[in-house]
């Protein structure tokens, strides 16, 4: 049987917090990266931290930290589940810091919930729709948000009709449906390379997107919902590549690749059509805790629009990603950050607690 470390009356008074990292996802390098800066901002006179970190292949262990080696057991991922439900009874709230699928798409959530454990961020259909690159999009685009217009290739499907082709344009964007950190995702400049950069996709994800290319200024709104369920964003931030052609995943986890502004130099106008569209789409999709919105800000007809690329409900989450910078530069610090995430879960559980 595990045991959860630390697990004693001395740390009654201490809200214990079980935070969850790594994956079976190809983001578990970048949960782990994540989940390593919330121990190190969890303030230790008000958290008792349980580290757990799923293995690539699903089994759940208790370590000591991020960077901890997991050992070598002999436990199946369901024996390993089980026991670690049981063991997790003692926590007050789980923060799953965990990044695309097996984690960020509502099977977690599920977990907890059955479990009746408390947890950090969206509920199952809100993470599950908002993984699904496809069906964010055709929610959002029921209430006229604008998204980038694209054919979807499911299982056994590798063709762009011709009118297609023609509609869309190129160049064309190729990403997996359920992906995260641009992981899989090619820029297509002629047609002939469209085959190499579906099998790509295909190495995350079965359904694949095929999306035109939106001209405009690539901009995140950080929404953030407080424990009395107001929901506010953060100055927008505005990413400039150097060097590549898009925000991938190099761009994004290789220093020197890729600048972040914030706020980003708009007219109040712009910032505020897209702060109300994020959290539009925070409602639409019925998120709770925080979000991360990723839009194009173009221009139609001499007006400015809003076009929403990818929304992520549980995004990279170490002191240099986006969301966390956002909100620095709003004033509220890492730590403080935490401390809002952890007492909304507690404010607005979805689940009672498990009593012993």
């Amino acid at each position: 049987m595990m045991s959860i470390p630390g697990d004693s009356s001395d740390a009654s008074a201490l809200t214990r917090v079980a935070v969850i990292f790594g994956g079976r996802s190809s983001e578990h390098d970048v949960s782990c990266r994540s989940a390593a800066s919330v121990f190190r901002a969890l303030d230790p006179t008000r958290y008792e931290v349980v580290p757990i970190r799923i293995s690539r292949e699903g089994v759940w262990l208790f370590v000591d930290d991020a960077s901890s080696v997991p050992p070598q057991v002999e436990i199946s991922p369901m024996q390993s589940i089980a026991e670690a439900l049981v063991a997790l009874k003692s926590v007050d709230v789980a923060f799953p810091c965990l990044h695309g699928p097996y984690g960020e798409d509502g099977t977690i959530q599920s977990l907890l919930e059955l479990a009746g454990i408390p947890y950090v961020g969206s509920g199952v259909l809100a993470s599950a729709a908002s993984m699904d690159k496809e069906f964010t999009k055709r929610l959002v685009a029921s209430e006229g948000i604008a998204v980038a217009d694209g054919v979807v290739l499911r299982e056994g499907e590798s063709e762009v009709s011709a009118a297609d082709r023609e509609r869309l344009g190129l160049p064309v964007f190729v990403k997996p449906a359920r992906s995260g950190s641009s992981v899989g995702v090619s820029r297509v400049d002629d047609w002939d390379e469209l085959d190499a950069a579906v099998i790509e996709a295909r190495k995350c994800d079965g359904k694949v997107l095929v999306e035109a290319a939106v001209v405009g200024r690539e901009i995140d709104i950080a929404v953030l919902e407080l424990p009395t369920g107001e929901v506010t964003t953060g100055p927008a931030l505005e990413i400039n590549v150097h060097g590549a052609g898009f925000f991938d995943f190099d761009a994004k986890y290789f220093a020197g690749t890729a600048e972040f502004v914030i706020p980003a130099p708009l007219p109040a106008e712009h910032a505020e059509l897209l702060a109300d569209t994020a959290r539009r789409v925070f409602e639409i999709l019925g998120c709770a805790g925080l979000l991360r919105a990723d839009f194009f800000l173009t221009e139609v007809d001499g007006e400015p629009v809003a076009v929403l690329n990818e929304v992520n409900t549980m995004p990279g989450f170490t002191e240099k990603s986006q969301y966390p910078q956002i909100w620095q530069t709003a004033g509220l610090s890492y730590s403080a950050l935490l401390d809002r995430l952890i007492s909304t879960a507690l404010a607005g559980s979805r689940v009672p607690a498990l009593t012993a």
